[in-house]
């Protein structure tokens, strides 16, 4: 597979399906922020984690390629016209969400209570589960808005917000597990 085809130089590529668009298009946006994400859990995995963390991390990773992939699928080129799907994979669904929920109520039955928000940091795994919760933040951002004007399965809103949620709690236990302090964030009173 030759890397470099040189029909982006001009500042446009192509959605699954074949659809032209800008390379500043939404769907881009949002899929490349997807990209991004992905990275950064890449880097979290990286880093010494208990072995179930690492498990899942690599499950998201993958979901995370079939979600991008999802997104790159232009919807006026959904079917092909035989009636069947283009994109012929298994797509984020409930149970892609499930896990992440069961995930989540798992480590949280072993952390303390929360009482605070945290301020992001302690050890740079935690730091990296931060980044990564913020670039996801950022992709259910984008991807709500192409919601708003475009059509994308609702499933990827679910996934992104749930996995959010799961990286901040994937952070607090690593606090604990690399005993780092969470340190909360309390206002200054005027």
């Amino acid at each position: 597979m030759k890397i470099y085809t040189k029909t982006g130089d001009k500042g446009k590529t192509s959605l699954f399906g074949g659809t032209r668009v800008p390379k500043y298009n939404l769907r881009i946006e949002a899929y490349g922020t997807v990209d991004e994400l992905n990275s950064y859990i890449g880097l979290i995995r990286d880093q010494e984690i208990d072995e179930n963390s690492f498990k899942i991390l690599l499950k998201i990773q993958h979901e995370l390629f079939t979600l991008g992939a999802m997104l790159a699928t232009s919807p006026e080129k959904e079917f092909l016209k035989s009636g069947k799907e283009r994109l012929n994979i298994n797509k984020i669904n409930e149970s892609s969400i499930t896990l992440l929920e069961n995930e989540i109520d798992i480590m949280n039955e072993s952390l303390p209570l929360m009482t605070n928000f945290v301020l992001p940091g302690g050890h740079t795994t935690v730091s990296y589960c931060h980044i990564s919760r913020c670039i996801c933040r950022r992709a259910e951002r984008i991807s709500t808005q192409l919601a708003d004007e475009s059509t994308i399965d609702t499933q990827i809103l679910v996934y992104l917000n749930r996995l959010s949620d799961y990286l901040f709690v994937l952070a607090r236990k690593l606090t604990i597990d690399n005993n780092a302090q969470e340190i909360p964030w309390i206002p200054e009173k005027k």
